[in-house]
């Protein structure tokens, strides 16, 4: 054997001797010819290599890279149970997680494997992943779910998402299922279940009535896509940042980005002069005009339809010279939607003529009138004068000559020191002054707002927002039994048939026949006119535009913005398609 690998072995170095001696022997321009061959041999050799890869491979997000996203407020409740400032949930939705997630118009399964519905739609019974853990690394089951929703329901907690869980019972099955029993059916129960959980294992020795007094609002333990890194304060204690990293226990999968920082600021101008010194990437919340002023080319604008309606609320109870039909048509005509859209909102909105939002089961989409404005300010004022108004002219109101008395027509417009919404009543006051009506402006503060102004119903008139959710559930807005607080009904609404139908599309899972009843609602409300609908607006997020995965098309509220979080990424890395998952 050996001997034959030596025979081999001289046979090769000869061929080599010779190969060398013939280039060696060459002619020098058969030299160059050759070497050319050779370089052009290695050269295609190279580029069908790259061509293979190019075909075979692809670009896939990897770990890495950091966001710094500014907003405005100080979070104090880190806690689903206790949320009440956009602060508190934008870091709720980045520390826990739910049964379910929101994704878009859709809820996907979070930290449930499945669910099953019972036929009479009352029962749910959902089945948890298995082996889930916090981030702290203690087993999540069934009985955190169960805590959860009996401190949600606890009168002493004082949690504002109580209201949602009345009349559900929720049963533990075993360390993974869970039974929620409701006393009738509720098709929209489902939303409930994107709530984040809360983990017993920190939470068991704190007293309800003491919870919101606990560090663990802020030194938060979840189980959603980040965990709570590091919190920087201020010289005066106020939080100023929190940095956030993957929480690698998470149930869908780890997040791509390594870290998030979020900045918080007192004010818009705080906010965006924050991004204009780049110290921060991202921002939201802030009005039109600052968005269209801060964005450069290097800025990722994306923009989503909130589940959210703003209108002017009449208060018929309070203001007697609401309850003349001929005055709310009359005002409902007179109103500029179209400026309010164009000037107020940079047309990051859409004008609306009902109380369901676009893109929500049951909007119904008006075509634009075939007059206008102009044309619909005679038509307003045609409308008063056939009931008898006539316009003083001293005072330049419409007045009506009762029996008793003159009403005027005057009253307040009640509404919360945001620039866009006193823009809006301004504009509102100037077009109402065309027809003869007097409109004085009164601005809170939105916490003054709220407790003083819209719970014990005092004002005229509001200029408010409501928040609709994914399953567009009107009832808390306008069935009659909800015209006193805590309900939502602020137009004080009180309609035999509004109700029923409310009652109706409660329990109906089916959504043509949801859209249906919907449609039999709004025009319930079309013809009592118990407010001016005005536009719905869209939400502005600005990101850098090195971020990618950012793709959600709708969103419910601000903070769901971050509800698919774990999808973004700034870096990525090529592999051969084969690899991929």
């Amino acid at each position: 054997m050996r001997k034959h690998l030596k025979i081999l072995q001289s046979k090769i170095l000869l061929s080599e001797l010779r190969l060398r001696h013939a280039i060696k022997t060459l002619p020098c321009a058969h030299k160059k010819i050759l070497l050319f061959l050779l370089a052009l041999l290695i050269l295609s050799g190279l580029l069908l290599l790259w061509q293979i890869d190019k075909n075979l491979s692809i670009e896939v997000p990897t770990e890495g890279g950091t966001i710094r996203e500014g907003i405005i407020g100080t979070p104090r409740f880190v806690n689903p149970a206790l949320t009440i400032s956009d602060a508190d949930r934008d870091l709720t939705m980045l520390v826990y997680s739910g049964l379910t997630r929101a994704k878009g118009d859709e809820l996907i399964l979070d930290l449930a494997e499945n669910y099953e519905i019972s036929e009479n739609g009352q029962c749910y019974t959902f089945t948890l992943k298995p082996n889930l853990l916090w981030s702290d690394g203690a087993p999540l089951t069934s009985d955190d779910i169960i805590f959860t929703i009996e401190q949600i329901k606890n009168p002493s907690t004082k949690s504002p998402k109580r209201a949602n869980w009345e009349g559900v019972n929720a049963e533990k099955i075993d360390e993974r299922t869970i039974n929620f029993c409701l006393e009738k059916p509720y098709a929209p129960f489902l939303e409930n279940t994107t709530l984040g959980i809360l983990p017993l294992h920190v939470w068991k020795n704190v007293l309800p009535e003491q919870m919101p007094l606990s560090d663990f609002n802020i030194k938060a333990i979840g189980s959603g896509p980040y965990k709570i890194e590091k919190i920087t304060r201020s010289s005066s204690g106020i939080i100023s940042s929190c940095a956030l990293v993957p929480n690698k226990n998470f149930s869908l999968r780890a997040p791509f980005l390594k870290k998030i920082i979020l900045k918080f600021y007192p004010s818009e101008k705080d906010l965006v002069d924050a991004y204009k010194q780049k110290q921060i990437d991202g921002l939201s919340a802030i009005s039109p005009e600052q968005i269209l002023e801060i964005k450069n080319k290097d800025a990722l604008l994306k923009t989503y339809f909130l589940s959210r309606i703003f209108a002017f609320f009449f208060n018929q109870d309070n203001a007697p010279v609401f309850t003349k039909k001929e005055v709310r048509e009359a005002l409902n005509l007179s109103v500029d939607k179209e400026k309010i859209v164009s000037e107020v909102l940079q047309n990051f909105g859409a004008a609306i003529n009902g109380p369901i939002p676009p893109g929500s089961i049951g909007h119904i989409e008006k075509p634009a009138s075939e007059e206008n404005f102009e044309q619909r300010i005679e038509q307003a004022k045609k409308i008063l004068e056939k009931n008898g108004w006539e316009l003083n002219q001293e005072e330049n109101v419409m007045e009506k000559k009762n029996k008793k008395e003159i009403v005027k027509l005057e009253f307040s417009i009640s509404t919360s020191n945001m620039p866009d919404l006193i823009k809006i009543s301004n504009i509102l006051k100037e077009d109402w002054e065309k027809i003869g009506a007097k409109a004085r402006i009164k601005i809170y503060e939105i916490g003054d707002l709220e407790q003083n102004v819209i719970r014990p119903r005092k004002y005229d008139a509001l200029l408010f927002g409501e928040i609709m959710g994914r399953d567009p559930d009107a009832f808390a807005f306008w069935h009659s039994s909800q015209r006193n607080d805590p309900g939502l009904n602020i137009a004080l609404y009180a309609n035999i048939a509004a109700d029923k139908i409310l009652e109706e599309v409660r329990t109906i899972f089916d959504a043509q026949k949801k859209e249906k009843k919907y449609y039999e609602f709004q025009k319930e409300i079309e013809k009592d006119t118990p407010a001016i609908f005005l536009y719905s607006p869209y939400f502005i997020h600005l990101l850098p535009s090195s971020l990618k995965g950012v793709n959600e098309s709708s969103i419910t509220i601000s903070s769901e913005r971050f509800s698919q979080v774990y999808n973004w990424y700034t870096n990525t890395k090529k592999i051969w398609k084969i690899f991929v998952n």
